[in-house]
């Protein structure tokens, strides 16, 4: 009964718009307190959860985004992304997704993905003549893409809750993440086809060369971190402080556009991120850990398991469930409560742990763009200025998309495990 209650006042707190960080630790201290348990449990699971030198790497990630954003990277990003598809039917779209793509190797999160690009890219394409409620679905359902290609900050989660390598996780979400953002430019080609939506000149081959110069130190970002990690050269928490140093570099030196007074503002914006992560983090842990008290984990499983033992019944319903949460709870809480619980259910029906690592995040960052509740879709629909209704009919046939991708990657392993496995 009283986890009933933690259940009911945790959703009745979403519901009325409080943070999902602090309605999962009002909800948690409720329950403490009927349970008669001494809140200093509450600082203990707090510590426990981001007591991870893993963890560390999260601010160093954030504030090399961050800096790259102020040191002109995002707007260059663009600009070579809109050199190859925009004499394409529909070619600002096209770059909106294939921006977000390479993005995606800075940020490492879908949020930040739809506030960069969509306040660039969604008005230039409603100026272009594109509706509003089109720019600003495709923005947000590209931004997904973030947490799957690597760097990713929910890969970084799996990998302190789990063991599992941090580095084979990155390296496994590139194949799914480059079929996502493929598929999606079909179909925004596709609408904008049907729709007779505008497109731009043919560019020369040295303007998209040195368009491409400009925007490889994005590029070579990612490749940094990956091969230090893969390599053993440094680890995730090290290839953080040094994305930092490199967007510095990058920023102050080559592209000449971050100034040292901008520094301060960089670095309070991400120690805000941060600690928000950070306190998720933590009170996830708590409610985590209230919830194995009472046993809701193996009721979980046991529950999944005793409708069928079939793989393939068994993979459908575990994606049903984080599909459903996902849409409602912020995807870093959900990975640190339903991970450890579905993992083992996952591996006894023969999923690789990496694979279903990859599984997970992309299960519960398709929530970011599922309606209603979608945080992407409401960022995309602020700064297109246009009702969240309207976006969220937009969004549908790029979700249809995302579903799609989702069932290659559970149910063939090669698309996740193959570059994983070049590196055994």
């Amino acid at each position: 009964m009283t986890a009933l209650l933690l259940f009911v006042t945790f959703i009745l707190l979403i519901f009325f718009g409080l943070p999902v960080a602090f309605s999962l630790g009002v909800s948690s201290i409720l329950y403490l307190f009927i349970e008669d348990i001494g809140l200093s449990i509450v600082a203990q699971r707090m510590y426990s959860g981001i007591d991870s030198f893993t963890l560390v790497s999260i601010p160093g990630f954030i504030l090399a985004g961050n800096l790259m954003n102020t040191g002109g990277i995002t707007k260059r990003i663009v600009a070579f992304a809109n050199a190859v598809f925009g004499f394409i039917r529909g070619g600002l779209s096209l770059a909106n997704i294939g921006a977000s793509m390479l993005f995606a190797g800075i940020s490492g999160t879908a949020l930040a993905d739809t506030a960069s690009i969509g306040a660039m890219l969604i008005p230039a394409m409603k100026e272009e003549g594109y509706e509003a409620d089109f720019a600003a679905a495709v923005t947000a359902s590209s931004s997904t893409v973030g947490p799957i290609i690597p760097p990713s900050l929910p890969m970084i989660i799996v990998g302190t809750l789990s063991g599992i390598s941090v580095g084979k996780l990155f390296i496994a979400g590139a194949i799914p993440g480059l079929i996502l953002g493929v598929s999606m430019m079909i179909v925004s080609y596709i609408i904008s086809v049907k729709r007779n939506h505008p497109k731009g000149e043919r560019k020369s081959l040295g303007f998209v060369f040195k368009s491409f110069r400009e925007a490889i130190w994005a590029i070579g970002m990612t490749v940094l971190i990956l091969y230090g990690i893969l390599s053993g050269a440094f680890t995730p928490t090290e290839a953080s402080i040094i994305a930092v140093v490199y967007a510095i570099i990058v920023g102050k030196f080559i592209y000449k556009d971050l100034k040292i007074s901008r520094l301060p503002n960089s670095i309070i914006e991400s120690v805000k991120m941060s600690a928000a992560i950070m306190l998720l983090v933590g009170f996830a842990n708590l409610f985590a850990w209230i919830l194995a008290s009472e046993q809701i984990p193996q009721m979980i499983a046991d529950g999944i398991l005793s409708i069928s033992s079939n793989p393939i019944v068994v993979i459908l319903l575990i994606n049903l469930l984080l599909l459903f949460v996902g849409t409602f709870m912020e995807t870093i809480a959900a990975l640190i409560i339903l991970f450890p619980v579905l993992l083992p259910v996952a591996l006894s029906v023969g999923l690789d742990p990496v694979q279903f690592g990859v599984m997970a995040v992309l299960n519960l960052v398709i929530g970011l763009t599922t309606p209603p509740v979608g945080v992407c879709l409401f960022v995309a629909s602020s700064i297109g200025e246009v009702s969240l209704v309207k976006v969220s009919k937009a969004v549908l046939p790029f979700l249809a998309v995302s579903l799609f991708v989702l069932m290659l990657v559970s149910y063939v392993p090669g698309i996740s495990l193959f570059l994983p496995g070049l590196f055994d």
